[in-house]
């Protein structure tokens, strides 16, 4: 096959035991997020490309990683590269704000994203998210909350040894003694730094902790720490959500060079990783606090806090973990059509399927050695025979695959007689 024929780079094709393996995934999910009252949001796949690219962001994702281009009406437009900008986007046009007591407004999002990176194990230029936002409280039970429906999923997938790595970005004004304190450290080291950073120095110079280029260079290990620069009512928050944190009986370390990728995040920031977790992409979801996105929007100073999964890594870990398996196809009955029988075949098919059930037949009048075959293949649990004696009588030969028992029932009592087979009452 030609090439322009082929996948484009870093994306997957989904064939249908992927699928179902995704919808199970996904209903957990949906169900998970139900338990802990947070609803569906669906927002575009596109938006203008100023919902993401916002002043002074330093972050690769906007800087190297976003599909941007320009429609033809000279608009430039973008590939969502993560979930909460078009959220609280949404958010905001919609005024969900409008009434406060339904606030914390609390959505999830799952769909395709795009940036356009190195493809790896488990990261993909087209990748699926899965996101929570709680929108409009600040409260540190909510941030603590937020991690607990993190570990909820994650556990339900049966990824349950994991460790919550946890820092505080503090208030606003404690980000700037840091980030002052940060540019007066680094700046000698300057010259030894990759051009990232020094870009990073310049718009946000927490980003420099996030760099994976010079992380491993001795001017970092004596990089000044967050928690020293932290005014009383950040350190008082922090307190609160990994007291929180105890109680519940979430494990969690303290990391202090967290940062997070994004340049939105205060307070809160926060990474659930494997134990024996290797390498960079290891994160099972991860994500922290914003104050000023929703103001960003025309919201007014309204905080949110939410996560971020990537499917594609979850669903990887969780089989490796044993917890998730591939369920193969079955069906509820396979219509064996022999002979002459015109369209009875297709008619019995219908009703069937018209009465509920998962329904499979023949077109390319194969032996019956072969139709059965089909059915054993699907797994069947229930085979309906029709040749041209029963065609001619209206009937039905009726065989039960787990009993081998086999009778013939009119067709009128044909789909009463399949429901009591698959109910096990026959």
């Amino acid at each position: 096959m030609a090439e322009k024929y082929q996948l484009p780079r870093g994306t997957q094709d989904f064939l249908g035991s992927d699928v179902r393996l995704w919808k199970k995934v996904e209903n957990i999910i949906a169900e998970e997020c139900d338990r802990y009252g947070y609803e569906e949001i669906r927002t575009p796949v596109f938006e203008h490309t100023e919902v993401f690219k916002t002043e002074n962001d330093s972050s690769d994702m906007v800087t190297k990683e976003m599909y941007s281009f320009e429609d033809n009406g000279k608009r430039s437009l973008t590939l969502r590269p993560e979930g909460t900008k078009g959220v609280i986007r949404a958010f905001v046009e919609h005024k969900m704000y409008g009434n406060p007591a339904e606030l914390p407004k609390k959505l999830y999002y799952m769909g395709p994203m795009f940036r356009y990176e190195r493809p790896q194990k488990g990261r993909y230029r087209q990748f699926h998210q899965f996101g929570i936002e709680a929108i409009g409280a600040k409260n540190p039970l909510l941030d603590v909350e937020v991690i607990a429906l993190g570990v909820s999923i994650s556990r339900r997938l049966g990824i349950k040894n994991l460790r919550l790595l946890i820092n505080t970005l503090g208030d606003e004004e404690s980000r700037n003694r840091y980030r002052q304190a940060l540019k007066d450290y680094f700046e000698p080291y300057l010259p030894q730094l990759c051009e990232d950073c020094r870009r990073r120095w310049e718009l946000n110079p927490l980003r420099i902790l996030d760099c994976k280029v010079d992380k491993d260079s001795p001017c970092f290990a004596s990089a000044p720490v967050m928690r020293d620069y932290l005014n009383e009512a950040s350190k008082e928050y922090f307190d609160k959500v990994l007291k929180a944190l105890d109680d519940l009986g979430i494990e969690y370390v303290i990391d202090d060079r967290l940062v997070r990728g994004l340049d939105y995040y205060s307070n809160t920031v926060f990474e659930a990783v494997p134990v024996d977790a290797q390498g960079q992409q290891a994160a099972v979801f991860a994500g922290g606090q914003y104050d000023g996105l929703v103001d960003y929007f025309g919201g007014g100073p309204l905080p949110g806090i939410g996560f971020g999964m990537g499917l594609e890594r979850i669903i990887t870990l969780a089989q490796e973990n044993g917890g998730l398996k591939e369920e193969e196809r079955a069906i509820d009955a396979y219509v064996i059509a022999m002979g002459e029988i015109g369209s009875y075949g297709l008619k019995i098919t219908q009703r069937l399927r018209d009465a509920g059930f998962n329904c499979e037949t023949d077109y390319q009048k194969r032996s019956l050695k072969a139709q059965f075959k089909a059915s054993d293949r699907l797994k069947a649990r229930v085979i309906v025979i029709l040749g041209e004696d029963e065609a001619a009588s209206q009937t039905a030969v009726i065989k039960n695959t787990a009993t081998r028992e086999q009778f013939t029932v009119k067709e009128d009592e044909l789909v009463a007689t399949v429901e009591k087979i698959l109910k096990g009452d026959n």
